[in-house]
């Protein structure tokens, strides 16, 4: 009788261990975002944000911040986080590697966005004035600030790597602002909402620095969570994104930081042009 009673209590024990094992392992919200600007923009962006969010889905939230573009992709693929704010190229890589990563929401903005190309050499006026240049993009695994300029760049019979003598990277949008502005590169391109925000804040002087070209428009950032996520948790974080509201002077405020009118739905679909464009320039 005692061995019976040790061997269903094991197997009790047993049963329970499996079913904790396959729960969420954190009440904790775990987010991150691609690094295309400074870390302490980042956070500063992001705290309302995950204030808001902590209200709204009754957890704790907290920000993951990660070094490169290419952790998050990482992060989202073992679980290490839950939501993150991804480039468009960035959740093709994303949806690539987990087969199952959610887009949720995007910025109204989104479904038209675009790249602009900046110098300050008042002699250049387009982008075929920068022939035999120093040229600089962002990240290269940025929407934005590399994959569709250099696919259009393309598109147009100009190959970045033979058309400029030089080409880098920054490696963020407002640090390919600063290079323009600091004669370390004749030209750059980067992300439109970025350059507008750093022209409203006073941080490029457009007495020097212009915009001599932009691209065509294009899908971009998202919200995407992992797809091993509790889909009753998905749903809430989908409907707190889609209940900011302008006319609500705290909403407001959240909006305004993430350069945002409104959010709107959004699906896997929506990116296919630039998982096109990446296999195009061989980036997949």
């Amino acid at each position: 009788m005692l061995n019976r009673t040790m061997a269903f209590a094991a197997t009790v024990f047993l049963s329970l261990c499996a079913v904790f094992s396959h729960a969420e392992p954190t009440q904790t919200l775990r987010v991150s975002a691609i690094p295309d600007e400074a870390p302490t923009e980042l956070l500063r962006k992001f705290e309302p944000l995950g204030a808001y969010l902590e209200q709204q889905l009754g957890m704790a939230v907290k920000f993951v911040p990660v070094s490169d573009y290419a952790a998050v992709v990482e992060a989202l693929a073992a679980d290490r986080i839950d939501l993150a704010w991804l480039g468009g190229f960035t959740f093709v890589q994303a949806r690539l590697k987990t087969g199952n990563a959610i887009p949720l929401v995007q910025r109204e903005q989104d479904q038209h966005f675009t790249s602009v190309f900046i110098s300050a050499d008042p002699s250049v006026n387009s982008v075929q004035d920068l022939k035999g240049r120093n040229f600089v993009f962002g990240s290269p695994s940025s929407t934005s600030g590399s994959l569709m300029p250099r696919y259009f760049m393309l598109q147009d019979g100009i190959d970045p790597d033979a058309f400029f003598s030089r080409v880098a990277y920054s490696g963020a949008h407002d640090a390919t602002a600063a290079w323009v502005q600091a004669g370390k590169a004749d030209a750059g391109v980067l992300n439109a909402s970025v350059w507008h925000k750093l022209v409203d804040a006073g941080k490029v002087d457009t007495g020097k620095v212009r915009v001599i070209a932009t691209t065509p428009t294009y899908y971009d950032y998202n919200w995407t969570v992992r797809g091993t996520l509790d889909p009753a948790v998905t749903a809430k974080i989908r409907a707190a994104f889609l209940a900011l509201d302008p006319a609500n002077p705290q909403h407001k405020a959240i909006l305004d930081l993430q350069a945002a009118s409104r959010f709107i739905e959004t699906a896997p679909e929506n990116y296919l042009s630039i998982e096109e464009a990446a296999r195009s320039a061989g980036l997949l």
